[in-house]
């Protein structure tokens, strides 16, 4: 009896802890043509992508990619949107983000960082970044 009673207690408290999974895909490369100034239109640069995703499966244990988020169609995202040249790293990691939102509506937050590796300032060493985060409901 006691057994069974603390299996039971087991399994509501499975159910109703409701665990956040962080899926990270990190220092992703892109040659990429995005930016505000010619040469870049034409020379392009290289970048680094960060994306952090925030979620809730539907079911606990998982033990199908169905009931998770697959890594490659995150990467696929971001692979092609990294091809459509754009002046601002604004504009594509909001895209980005607002895709992932909508492609899995499992998805609590997406925070994700694109870093330009060798901006055109003059005497500049080092790289400039923006992040953005979106979260449901907010």
């Amino acid at each position: 009896m006691f057994n069974q009673q603390k299996a039971d207690k087991k399994k509501t408290c499975i159910s109703y802890l409701r665990p956040m999974f962080t899926i990270h895909l990190q220092n992703l490369q892109f040659k990429s043509f995005h930016g505000l100034y010619a040469e870049e239109k034409v020379l392009g640069n290289c970048f680094e992508v960060n994306l952090i995703v925030k979620y809730q499966p539907p079911i606990l244990p998982i033990n199908a990619i169905e009931q998770t988020i697959n890594y490659q169609n995150l990467f696929e995202i971001i692979e092609r949107r990294m091809l459509i040249a754009t002046e601002l790293l604004e504009t594509i990691v909001v895209d980005i983000a607002n895709e992932i939102m909508s492609a899995f509506l499992i998805v609590e937050e997406v925070d994700i960082c694109i870093a330009k590796k060798k901006p055109p300032i003059k005497n500049f060493v080092g790289n400039v970044a923006v992040s953005c985060l979106i979260k449901r409901g907010i």
